[in-house]
């Protein structure tokens, strides 16, 4: 079984990813992406789980043990780990995070010197020198790497989001969720020194309660409290705030659909969208693709995952991309998904446009869509059943042209995702259902 999945390596802390598996990644990395002339230098950064030292220290170890020199970071969102790795001395980043998941769970995730996720053909090498780790690089004497601690090094991260925001939001009240995660104190912080009114919930993390009931994946809560504090949107971001869900002021969401449509007229507007593309998923919803039409914007789809829309946005020159779940690439501004600077793009295109969030996402009509996560104990052996397969093909057929229907298996849990969308409510959860019922009967 392949350590690395779409996202990095993911498991349950301590069982499946355990210290010794973190170590022999430490070692593995080093010798795989370090020169023979230079001392490399790895920044590790974690969110706010309680198993992010351990594994951390754990890394550490293997890469110094490897010649490299480790700066530990701590606690910063992902998005900040790339972009201080790109723009600092780093030859390497690495972040200790399992992003959206809960705390039981923890993962890696590695960075070039160029603030990109590793390619596939290095993850390759990397894994097997993890597994025959005869052939990675092990020193010995004043050879031996060194570890210190920066955590001051994020300030370089909120200036350049300050910066770039560049606008005032004087009388605009916001509501923050940070899930517990590792965004906590930046992105009040910044909102704060923009101008806004903040409220902060989900923002006194323990290590154990990142995510629960809170966050991008549990937007009620946020939607909530914007109505009851009177607040003009709320913003939420996940675990590790690579990405970012919204809400307006009647508490109604708006996703990364509604996103890469508000921010896609911006930058079309700005003279910034480049080739008038946006890169989307196979789960991105048909009115996205619609809305953006008649705006002369194609939309193109790329496989589910920020590593395959970014793929697809260097090939095609976009600068927008982004995936329904609010992990949104700005090419122009950052390497990866960046859900901060999703929220600082947000309000600058509310106010060039002064118009409320709520304005600006009524553009988008969606059609409806359903989509259900099946758990199941094999997802390969799943998608291959004959049974499974019939039941897609059955429900293919009831959706016709009036829709489309997805199944796939997470790249990170052991589900497997039904999607349909179809002109009507109704039709789309009949459809589900077929291939749904398929599956729980595995």
């Amino acid at each position: 079984m392949r350590i690395f999945g779409t996202d990095g390596i993911r498991g349950k802390a301590n069982t499946e990813l355990t210290p010794e598996l973190a170590t022999s990644l430490g070692r593995a990395v080093v010798s795989a992406l370090s020169t023979e002339t230079d001392v490399p230098l790895i920044y590790i950064g974690r969110d706010t789980r309680v198993s992010g030292d351990m594994l951390a220290l754990a890394l550490a170890a293997g890469c110094m043990s490897a010649g490299a020199n480790v700066v530990d970071l701590g606690v910063l969102p992902t998005p900040a780990l790339a972009y201080l790795t790109k723009n600092g001395s780093a030859t390497i980043g690495a972040m200790i995070s399992a992003s959206h998941n809960p705390a039981i769970d923890n993962g890696i995730k590695f960075f070039t010197h160029a603030g990109f996720k590793l390619p596939d053909a290095v993850e390759d090498t990397i894994e097997a020198l993890v597994r025959s780790p005869a052939g990675a690089i092990r020193v010995t004497g004043d050879s031996v790497g060194t570890y210190s601690i920066d955590t001051g090094m994020q300030e370089q991260y909120f200036q350049y989001l300050k910066d770039t925001a560049a606008i005032s939001l004087q009388g605009l009240k916001v509501v923050v969720d940070a899930a517990n995660g590792a965004s906590f104190n930046l992105a009040p912080r910044l909102l704060n020194a923009l101008g806004a009114k903040v409220v902060a919930i989900n923002a006194v993390p323990n290590g154990i309660n990142i995510n629960v009931k809170s966050g991008s994946t549990h937007p009620q809560a946020l939607a909530g409290r914007v109505i009851e504090a009177g607040a003009d949107l709320g913003l939420a971001f996940d675990g590790d705030a690579d990405r970012l869900i919204a809400c307006d002021a009647d508490g109604a969401i708006v996703d990364g659909d509604n996103m890469l449509h508000i921010c896609a007229m911006y930058l079309k507007q700005t003279g910034d969208l480049n080739h008038k593309l946006v890169v989307g998923t196979v789960m991105s919803n048909l009115g996205l693709d619609a809305v953006l039409q008649r705006e002369d914007i194609s939309l193109i789809r790329a496989s589910v995952g920020d590593r395959y829309v970014l793929q697809e946005m260097l090939a095609c020159g976009a600068v927008l991309g982004g995936e329904q779940s609010g992990h949104c690439i700005f090419l122009n501004h950052s390497t990866t998904g960046d859900g901060m600077l999703t929220a600082v793009m947000l309000l600058k295109a509310m106010s060039q446009a002064r118009a409320s969030l709520k304005q600006l996402a009524a553009g988008l009509k969606r059609y409806p869509q359903v989509l259900i996560n099946v758990p199941v104990r094999d997802k390969c052996q799943a998608m291959n059943n004959f049974d499974v397969k019939e039941a897609i093909e059955k429900a293919e057929i009831m959706v016709k042209s009036r829709g489309r229907i997805l199944v796939r298996p997470s790249g990170t849990e052991r589900i497997v995702r039904v999607m349909v969308e179809a002109e009507t409510e109704d039709l789309a959860v009949e459809s589900a259902n077929v291939v749904v019922d398929a599956l729980n009967k595995l």
